[in-house]
C-alpha cells in the first residue's frame, strides 16, 4: 500500500488453517477503520457470501463487480468490460485460485479471459491496488494446469510489481483438528511431490472425522440435515453419474420426497443462464417507470435488484419454492419454478426450468440435446422469412432459455469448490495407487477444505486408513 510505483499487486497464499481468513479479515478491518477504500470480490456467489460472512464486510461475485451489459446487446448476452470509477482503492480478490484466464467457446464477457479483464479492470482506475488471495494446492481452474491468479510470474506478465506472501503454519484448531491435520499431510504431497501411493487418513484422537459405512449413510445423512441443516450439508464426488445416484437416494430414502421436483428441494444451476436476469431487469424497469408516473417509491424496485446476481451462474445454488406448469413440449419437459438464491440475500426469481437435466448422467444438455432443441424451436417461428430474424425471436424464447438444473445435495468437487459447509461427505469411490494423480490429491484436498465442522468419508478403505486399529 506504500509503495509509489502505480502497478503494484501482491499475492497471499496459505493453505488450510494458516490463517489466510483472518489475516485477510484483519486487513478490511483495518482499512475499513482508517477510512480507506476497499472493494472485496470472489470468484462464485458462495464464495463472495462466506468472504462477506469472514470479514464482516460486504463481498461481491468478480463478474458482478467488473462487468456491464451490452446496452445494444441484440440477444442480451453480451457483458463488456465495466468502467472502473473507483480511486486509491484496494481490491481483495478470495479463493483466487479460482480464477481462470482460458478462453472458452463463450466470449460473454469481455475479452473472454477472466483473469486478463481484472487486472485490466483494476489498473484503469487511479491508484488501485490488487491482493489476491488464496490455495494453490485446490484444484485449478477447468483446462489450467496451475491457478494463474496465484502465480507471480503470470502477474509480472501484465508489467506489475509483485509482492508475495506465504503462509505455512497451521494455526487453526492445531492438532486437534483431523480435518486440518490430514489436510495439511495431503497438501504436503503436492508441495513436496510425495505422491508414491495413495494418502493415509489418520482417524484415532479426532473428533472431527469419520468413517461412514455405506449401511449407516442414510442415518448419519439424516443426522447432519438435523442438526447442520440442508444448506449446511453437502456429499462431494467424483461424477456426475456418482452425484445423480446420491441425489436419488437422500431425496428418496432420506428426505422421503416422492415427486421429481418439490417445494424445499435445493438445486444447483448447471449452465450459465442470462437471459431471465434480463427479464427481471426489464420487469424492474418497468416497475420503476410506471412508479414514477404515478408518483410512487421506485426505490424497492430499485434496491431488490441491486442485491441480484448480473447472471445465473453455472454452479449457484438455489431453494425451490414452487412448481407449476409441468409440461412436455420439442421433446423435453419443463416446469415453471419460483426459485430463492442463497447466495444473493434469497433473491427471488420465476423461471422456466428444463426437468430432463435434472437426473441426467451428463454435466448439462449434450451437444446433441442442445441441437435438438434448437431445431424444435427454431419450426416454431418457421413463418418469419428471414433466418437472422428468426434467430432474434429463438433467442428470446423461454424454452430455448430454460435454466438447466439438478438436484444439490450430492456434487462434483469442481461444483462445491469455493463454498463451505458444517457437514461433508466425500465419495471418493474406488481407488488404486496406478489411479493416483495430481489430479486426485489437487481433488481431495480441495474436498476435505470443504469442510468446517464436520467429514465423513463413506465406505473409506483399510488401504487408506493409518490407523491400523480401525
Amino acid at each position: 500500500m506504500a509503495d509509489r510505483r502505480d502497478r503494484t499487486a501482491m499475492i497471499m497464499r496459505g493453505s488450510a488453517g494458516t490463517g489466510k481468513t483472518t489475516v485477510a479479515s484483519a486487513i478490511v478491518r483495518t482499512m475499513a477503520s482508517l477510512g480507506w477504500r476497499m472493494s472485496l470480490i470472489a470468484p462464485t456467489g458462495r464464495a463472495a457470501k462466506v468472504f462477506a460472512l469472514n470479514s464482516g464486510h460486504p463481498a461481491y461475485t468478480i463478474h458482478r463487480r467488473i462487468y456491464r451489459q451490452k446496452t445494444l446487446s441484440p440477444d442480451m448476452t453480451g457483458f463488456r468490460l465495466n468502467n472502473n470509477l473507483h480511486s486509491d482503492t484496494l481490491f481483495i480478490v478470495d479463493e483466487a485460485s479460482m480464477v481462470a484466464n482460458i478462453g472458452g467457446a463463450d466470449a460473454t464477457f469481455g475479452s473472454g479471459h477472466l483473469l486478463d479483464d481484472l487486472v485490466e479492470y483494476v489498473y484503469s482506475g487511479r491508484n488501485c491496488r490488487l491482493l489476491m488471495v488464496g490455495d494453490r494446492a485446490q484444484l485449478p481452474p477447468v483446462g489450467e494446469e496451475e491457478s494463474p491468479a496465484l502465480c507471480a510470474d503470470v502477474l509480472r506478465a501484465y508489467s506489475l510489481d509483485v509482492y508475495e506472501a506465504d503462509l505455512d503454519e497451521v494455526v487453526r484448531q492445531g492438532a486437534g483438528s483431523g480435518i486440518l491435520s490430514n489436510a495439511t499431510m495431503i497438501r504436503r504431497m503436492i508441495s513436496h511431490d510425495e505422491q508414491t501411493g495413495l494418502p493415509k487418513i489418520s482417524f484415532k484422537g479426532f473428533a472431527d472425522i469419520a468413517i461412514v459405512p455405506g449401511d449407516e449413510l442414510i442415518e448419519t445423512l439424516a443426522s447432519s440435515y438435523s442438526m447442520a441443516g440442508i444448506d449446511e450439508t453437502i456429499v462431494i464426488t467424483r461424477s456426475n453419474k456418482r452425484a445423480n445416484i446420491y441425489n436419488r437416494g437422500i431425496r428418496g430414502m432420506v428426505l422421503g420426497r416422492e415427486e421429481e421436483l418439490c417445494s424445499g428441494d435445493m438445486l444447483m444451476v448447471v449452465k450459465n443462464n442470462y437471459y431471465w436476469m434480463e427479464q427481471e431487469r426489464k420487469a424492474a424497469g418497468l416497475e420503476v417507470k410506471v412508479m414514477s408516473e404515478g408518483n410512487g417509491d421506485s426505490q424497492d424496485a430499485q434496491e431488490e435488484l441491486s442485491m441480484a446476481p448480473s447472471f445465473i451462474a453455472n454452479g449457484d445454488r438455489a431453494m425451490v419454492r414452487r412448481v407449476r406448469n409441468v409440461r412436455q413440449l420439442y421433446g423435453f419437459r419443463f416446469a415453471d419454478i419460483t426459485l430463492t438464491l442463497p447466495d444473493y440475500d434469497d433473491y427471488e426469481l420465476t423461471v422456466t426450468a428444463l426437468l430432463d437435466t435434472l437426473t441426467s448422467d451428463a454435466p448439462a444438455l449434450t451437444r446433441d440435446q442442445n441441437e435438438q432443441l434448437f431445431n424444435a424451436v427454431m419450426e416454431d417461428y418457421a413463418d418469419i422469412p428471414l433466418k437472422a430474424n428468426r434467430l432474434k425471436r429463438m433467442k428470446l424464447d423461454k424454452h430455448y432459455n430454460a435454466l438447466q438444473i439438478k438436484h444439490a445435495y450430492a456434487v462434483t468437487c469442481h461444483k462445491a469448490q469455493g463454498g463451505q459447509w458444517e457437514h461433508v461427505y466425500i465419495d471418493q469411490g474406488y481407488m488404486t495407487d496406478d489411479m493416483l494423480t495430481p489430479d486426485y490429491i489437487h481433488w481431495l484436498y480441495t474436498a476435505f477444505t470443504r469442510a468446517t465442522q464436520k467429514l465423513y468419508l463413506i465406505n473409506w478403505p483399510r488401504t487408506q486408513i493409518a490407523d491400523s486399529n480401525l
